[in-house]
């Protein structure tokens, strides 16, 4: 007895410490919350406490949750407001025809747009800092760590004022696609998003591909670095760039990994955690299944559009509606607003579905979407093809990628109609190389040693027993260009090599005129 209780405390002392943390989570509202939430909600069952601060007027983040509690601060900014215009005015861009003065237009609007984003996340933060009040109660509460989203700057200014460890939980930041601030990223076969190119560029792909970034790059110097550096000089001094804020940051959890991107150079700080929301498909509310069922051999298409674009433009709505009404599939289409007058008798509109359960579902053949992120992964970890309706973001480019890979058919907004749309559907539905491509897709996700969620958290808690994670951090960005790309060691090497070769044809010009004096002599 006495051995199997030493045997039992010595197979205990080997096990990892775990203790239950204190964790501050900043994070972004909207689609980005989703899988955040993911990751709190982790957290809490592996025993840490989690406090969110949160805004007055936050779209999806509550206030109460068993989850975590909450710290929220008065925040009177209209920018959930200005976004919905915003979307509505894109669908009714993207359906005019590809003209290059449109598509400025909507690039100037999007920017004005998240220009206006930076500006009021600022201005809270601000407030947030000259609340001495709240900033002594977050500073007592003594927390391990910071977790937040850099698509907005701010937790990452809320982890240095508190001199916390950070950790992102990333896709975007506010300069664009996460890897370019991190990770080298050579545009001859690393594509810039937008472009919705792959890493086999032609030539003129890699005009485009450098052009654009040189464009993005205009932009990010307009509307978003000079909003982002006022507020640093202002609370942390002129000596701190905002830039190396955001690059000391401890561990970078990305939302993407190697199934979904083409490769790349990458940083041993930088964890790949794609998928981590997905789960096994849970049975299915008894109306809902009945639904399926009922279609029988011919399957299931299910359509959502995100939680931004809840509805398209009537006439649009229509030409879908019209299109699935002459398909034998069930359809449960996620949708707010007036019913399409077209609906058929095989469409069930509702204002929600359990997205995971039914691309889970065996009988679901094809998954109608807009290209977010979470709405991707979960189609590739359940192995279904993708009919692609591209609107806004990043979705045309994820689409790209997708389609890239033989698992997806993408539809342009400007062109659709009901014919189209039906075409596209049958091709997805009837060709079966879309099918094996994302199952395949699936198998390459699943085979890993660790579930990207567990990955994920213990990532979290390494940073949380040891204080950080300098060891893993690259040195690459306190250096100044010159030095990055060796140009004073170039410099300094042609120099010597030119003073070498100066030296030598010297000494052969004085031997030879040495010679030749002599020879002269002589006759």
């Amino acid at each position: 007895m006495h051995y199997t209780s030493v045997t039992f405390l010595a197979c205990l002392s080997l096990l990892p410490l775990v203790y239950g943390g204190k964790v501050l989570v900043f994070p972004v509202d909207g689609s980005h919350w989703v899988n955040m939430k993911f990751l709190i909600e982790e957290l809490h069952a592996r025993g840490h406490n989690v406090t969110v601060l949160r805004s007055s007027n936050s779209w999806y983040i509550k206030e109460e949750s068993p989850f975590y509690t909450s710290i929220t601060v008065n925040d009177e900014n209209t920018f959930l407001e200005l976004l919905n215009t915003f979307t509505r005015e894109i669908l009714v861009f993207r359906r005019q025809k590809h003209f290059l003065w449109t598509h400025l237009m909507l690039i100037i609007k999007a920017g004005k747009v998240f220009e206006e984003m930076h500006r009021n996340e600022l201005a809270m933060m601000g407030n947030i800092f000259e609340n001495q009040t709240l900033m002594d109660s977050i500073h007592d509460a003594k927390y391990d760590l910071v977790l937040t989203d850099p698509s907005l700057g701010s937790g990452v200014f809320l982890a240095h004022r508190l001199s916390l460890p950070l950790v992102l939980n990333a896709r975007w930041t506010m300069h664009g696609e996460a890897h370019f601030d991190i990770a080298p990223s050579p545009l001859s076969y690393v594509p810039v998003p937008g472009v919705e190119l792959t890493d086999k560029m032609t030539f003129s792909q890699r005009v485009l591909n450098v052009m654009t970034y040189i464009i993005q790059q205009t932009f990010k110097s307009r509307l978003v670095i000079p909003h982002y550096h006022s507020f640093c000089n202002k609370y942390f001094g002129e000596e701190i760039h905002y830039t190396s804020l955001l690059q000391n940051a401890d561990i970078w959890l990305m939302r993407n990994d190697f199934i979904f991107e083409f490769p790349r150079p990458t940083m041993p700080n930088v964890i790949y955690m794609a998928g981590f929301q997905c789960k096994p498909a849970k049975p299915l509310p008894a109306d809902l299944e009945e639904f399926v069922q009922s279609s029988e051999e011919h399957g299931l298409i299910i359509m959502s559009l995100g939680t931004v674009f809840g509805q398209l433009l009537s006439e649009l709505n229509d030409e879908i509606a019209a299109a699935f009404a002459q398909l034998p599939q069930k359809v449960i289409w996620r949708h707010t607003g007036p019913l399409p007058a077209t609906l058929g008798n095989n469409t069930l509109i509702v204002d929600w579905f359990p997205q995971n359960d039914l691309l889970g579902h065996p009988k679901t053949k094809v998954f109608v979407a807009h290209g977010g992120t979470n709405g991707l992964q979960e189609a590739i970890y359940h192995g279904v093809p993708i009919v692609g309706l591209p609107l806004a973001f990043d979705q045309p480019d994820n689409l790209s990628r997708m389609q890239a890979k033989g698992t997806a058919k993408v539809v342009d907004i400007s062109t659709v109609d009901r014919t189209v749309f039906l075409d596209a559907l049958k091709e997805v539905l009837y060709n079966t190389s879309y099918r094996e491509n994302m199952q395949r897709l699936s198998r390459l996700h699943r085979d890993q040693p660790m579930k990207p969620l567990d990955r994920a958290v213990f990532w979290i808690e390494f940073v949380m027993r040891n204080g950080g994670a300098p060891h893993l951090r690259t040195q690459s960005f306190r250096m100044s260009w010159i030095s990055y790309h060796s140009i004073d060691v170039i410099l300094t090497l042609m120099v010597a090599i030119f003073m070498f070769l100066f030296v030598i044809v010297y000494i052969i010009r004085y031997f030879c005129l040495i010679l030749l004096k002599k020879k002269v002599k002589r006759e």
